[in-house]
């Protein structure tokens, strides 16, 4: 997966849960992020639309198993490489 849209997700995410040491790996799950709740996943909803110019269907985002799948749908979505 492509590194640059690995750091603009690491970015978005280091700045929804306020933690600029927060490091994503692919098999990274909501559960294993501190703060991880029902608003933080709104908050993290919005800013990942704003960032990668892209809008999720419903709870789309609340699908996705881990950071890995999120990669590979913001990477089909916007055209980034793999």
């Amino acid at each position: 997966m492509s590194d640059q849209l690995h750091e603009q997700l690491e970015d978005v995410f280091q700045n929804v849960f306020n933690d600029d040491t927060m490091m994503l790996r692919d098999d990274t799950t909501a559960a294993e992020v501190d703060g991880w709740d029902s608003v933080a996943h709104i908050n993290l909803m919005f800013a990942l639309e704003e960032r990668f110019s892209i809008q999720f269907a419903g709870n789309e985002l609340a699908e996705f198993e881990n950071i890995g799948a999120l990669k590979h749908y913001l990477a089909r979505k916007t055209g980034a490489t793999a």
